[in-house]
């Protein structure tokens, strides 16, 4: 039998010293990758990263001393991160997290709360579920609403069709499914969204045994908004083909193009035919932040769930959403009690359990920097800063304009700009689709791999474009003119140098 005479140094923060130090170290690490990085990424390439990291070896038979642990850290993933404060990283959803967020995540990893029962958790329970009311009253919903912090859209979003799902059922069938599995009439379930929909909306019918087949994509107009005309047509012809429409989903932001759907028309048919309405506002949400574009949420209270991610434009450190719902009681759908964890004498006790309307149990304290980050920065600040990115999006959308080489594809809702660099000339051997698609790849990888700037890439029908997802409040107008700047000159290389091989 192994006995161990003492404590470990490194266990939990008895020493007083070296957990400074740790902490001290690991902030150095992070001022040198946020302030003294002049690039957003190194330019590293998957493969150089993989032989790098692979000498590292993971678990040593004899610790390795902190300090040298980390320094490897710093040298080796630090320096070969995303530099997401960068003004030029603009690919993503991807936000530079607030500085007031950072010092609660401290916090949060630190006391190390479990938010699944009161007794693991007891103020940080309460001040998530204030947290909750408060988000659910900015959102429009009474006093019946609630609501549970998550890890992201994706989990908000599988909640909502897991309770959409369940209430249909329910209500119209009298049916358990948390008691009897899916009913008979499962296989005739559909879930209806708009083409731009995220992706999440049918991985979360897969993972609720509807299979993806369940999910109908609705057509979306010249901006990328669901169509009501085209949902009550297509709601015609489900309901002729004897199957069961349960929930509209309607999109606060879509991740290309920002686009807003119509929330007052959408509701006004998901009510006139008994649809759970959804609205994934993951990327829009943040705009009940803002005087100047909370309005683009007009009937958002309508929806009978919400989704909302901070990772985005509350600019929280990753992961940090919410899902709210308009009437609390559909979270009994969901609900169970363990005698070890939340005995169902806790509620006659009014002893508050969250584990009864999530879908995980253990569960950080992640409203905590939410709330650090409100009460600091107060709503003002937070629609200045709102304010400053969609403004942005508009002026590089007039740069991307007036090029006559760069094709504009939206005018954006939100941050979110979307365009392709037009090659003047097509070689012979390729037709033109394939040889703008192979330029544009090679200016997004060529602008990664000389650390000039992240940016992102997709598809419009069989075309790539670039984007850029303008979050940072830091970048500059002259920062984007920089990039569309190489972007031009990068294109007209690739262009020149093509041109010599066909020659030759």
């Amino acid at each position: 039998m192994v006995v161990i005479s003492q404590r470990s140094k490194f266990c939990f923060v008895e020493d007083e010293g070296l957990f400074r130090e740790a902490i001290a170290t690991s902030v150095e690490l992070l001022i040198d990758c946020f302030m003294n990085q002049e690039k957003p990424y190194s330019g590293r390439s998957p493969q150089q990263l993989t032989r790098t990291i692979a000498e590292i070896s993971v678990c040593p038979e004899d610790g390795v001393d902190l300090h040298q642990v980390l320094a490897e850290v710093g040298e080796n993933i630090i320096k070969h991160s995303v530099v997401v404060t960068h003004p030029t990283c603009i690919a993503h959803l991807h936000c530079p997290p607030l500085l007031p967020a950072l010092a609660a995540e401290v916090l949060i990893s630190g006391t190390n709360q479990s938010l699944d029962s009161w007794d693991q958790s007891p103020a940080a329970t309460v001040l998530e579920q204030q947290v909750v009311d408060w988000l659910c009253a900015s959102f429009g919903y009474n006093t019946d609403g609630d609501g549970i912090f998550t890890s992201g859209g994706t989990q908000s979003n599988f909640m909502g069709l897991l309770l959409a799902r369940d209430a249909y059922a329910h209500h119209q069938l009298n049916w358990s499914v948390q008691q009897q599995g899916l009913p008979p009439q499962a296989k005739s379930f559909r879930i209806l969204c708009s083409q731009a929909a995220h992706f999440t909306i049918s991985q979360a019918a897969s993972l609720l045994g509807l299979g993806q087949q369940a999910v109908v994509m609705v057509e979306t107009d010249a901006d990328y908004r669901l169509c009501p005309t085209a949902v009550e047509r297509k709601l015609a012809e489900l309901q002729h083909q004897d199957l069961l429409p349960i929930a509209l989903v309607a999109t606060v932001g879509t991740t290309d193009f920002g686009s807003i759907d119509p929330l007052p028309e959408l509701a006004a048919c998901a009510e006139k035919y008994g649809l759970w309405l959804h609205v994934d506002a993951a990327f829009g949400g943040a705009l009940v932040m803002s005087d100047r574009h909370q309005d683009k949420l007009d009937g958002i209270a309508l929806a009978d769930s919400i989704t909302v991610d901070f990772h985005k434009l509350f600019y929280q450190p990753i992961s940090c959403g919410a899902f709210l719902v308009k009437q609390r009681q559909n979270f009994d759908l969901i609900k169970l009690h363990a005698d070890y964890l939340n005995p169902e004498t806790n509620k006659t006790a009014s002893i508050p359990d969250l584990v009864t309307k999530s879908v995980q149990t253990t569960k950080r304290f992640d409203g905590l920097k939410l709330f650090v980050s409100l009460r600091t920065l107060g709503r003002k600040q937070f629609a200045q800063m709102i304010d400053t990115t969609i403004e942005l999006a508009k002026e590089t959308a007039s740069l991307i304009k007036a090029n006559p080489v760069l094709e504009l594809a939206n005018h954006p809702t939100i941050n979110a700009v979307v365009f392709r660099y037009v090659p003047q000339h097509t070689p012979a051997h390729l037709d033109s689709t394939t040889w703008a698609n192979q330029i544009n790849s090679h200016i997004r990888m060529s602008l990664l791999q000389q650390g000039i700037a992240v940016i992102a890439q997709t598809k419009i029908g069989q075309l790539i474009y670039l984007k850029f997802t303008l979050l940072n409040p830091r970048t500059a107008i002259a920062d984007i003119q920089e990039v569309l700047n190489a972007i031009t000159t990068i294109g007209e290389k690739y262009l020149f140098h093509s041109e010599e091989k066909e020659v030759s």
